[in-house]
């Protein structure tokens, strides 16, 4: 079996960022040289997430409304006790979920029609990593 790591650097603009990388993940993959395999790739942080969805402009805008109408910013989260204010951002990440795992067809990510893989900020504006790790043969 063979086995490729490399790791993502993010550093957003915003607090708050939705970022395509299904392009750097393909790079991963086709560099790997695995053929029928598995890509997984994870989020290296608390207040970050992986998920797979659409890259529609309107839809991300539904999911940051959502995320912030479920986790919305408060002053009065526990976790502020200890010096912190981000709170909601730990539990935005714990919405959208750390990774996600994506099966590797023929060489290639094999995505559904419009599915697209996203790294979710909820605390940005500082270096932050995302693993991706390919196996398979």
């Amino acid at each position: 079996m063979k086995v490729t790591t490399e790791y993502l650097t993010f550093h957003t603009k915003k607090h708050r960022e939705y970022v395509h990388i299904t392009p750097k993940v393909e790079a991963v993959v086709e560099k790997s040289g695995v053929k029928e395999g598995m890509a997984l790739v994870s989020a290296m942080h608390i207040t970050a997430g992986i998920y797979v969805n659409d890259n529609e402009s309107g839809l991300i805008e539904d999911i940051d409304q959502w995320l912030d109408h479920l986790a919305p910013f408060k002053k009065d989260y526990k976790h502020h006790q200890t010096g912190e204010d981000n709170g909601d951002s730990h539990l935005k990440a714990l919405l959208i979920h750390h990774e996600v795992i994506v099966p590797i067809t023929a060489g290639k990510l094999d995505l559904g029609r419009w599915q697209r893989i996203f790294y979710a900020e909820f605390d940005g504006q500082r270096d932050k990593r995302v693993i991706v790790k390919v196996m398979g043969e």
